[in-house]
């Protein structure tokens, strides 16, 4: 009788233990890979407007698959990865806060000066963004 009350008692300490010890993972959005994903967006966005700024393409991917990477040590699973970065609510969602980030650092739409003077401004003081980019 005893031994069966031991095995009672360990099972349910180690069920309570597992149960308690799951915990729900945020969703990605709410993880820095969101940030890195915005920085990669930016950059892209700066390259594209400025004649004179480039992407720096291997540092970019390198970025990219660190930050899959980071992901997958958080749980995430290739299909949740894949489904967050496919996700056109998650796309809107980041444009949006992209283009609040051009606006607030006074890019204006069709104006390539402005772009080249945030893209510089990233590169000199060494932000995500920048090192991404360098100067033609």
């Amino acid at each position: 009788m005893q031994m069966k009350t031991l095995v009672l008692g360990a099972t349910i300490a180690l069920s309570m233990a597992a149960t308690t010890s799951v915990v729900a993972k945020p969703h990605l959005r709410d993880t820095p890979i969101d940030d890195g994903l915005l920085a990669v967006g930016l950059a892209d966005e700066i390259r594209k407007a400025c004649p004179d700024i480039s992407a720096r393409m291997l540092r970019a991917f390198g970025y990219i698959n660190d930050l899959k990477s980071q992901a997958q040590a958080l749980g995430y699973s290739e299909a949740e990865i894949d489904a967050y970065r496919k996700s056109d609510v998650e796309k809107a969602r980041l444009k949006q806060r992209g283009d609040a980030y051009l606006a607030a650092n006074g890019v204006v739409a069709g104006q390539p000066e402005t772009y080249c003077a945030l893209g510089r401004n990233e590169i000199e003081k060494s932000s995500r963004i920048g090192s991404l980019l360098r100067v033609n």
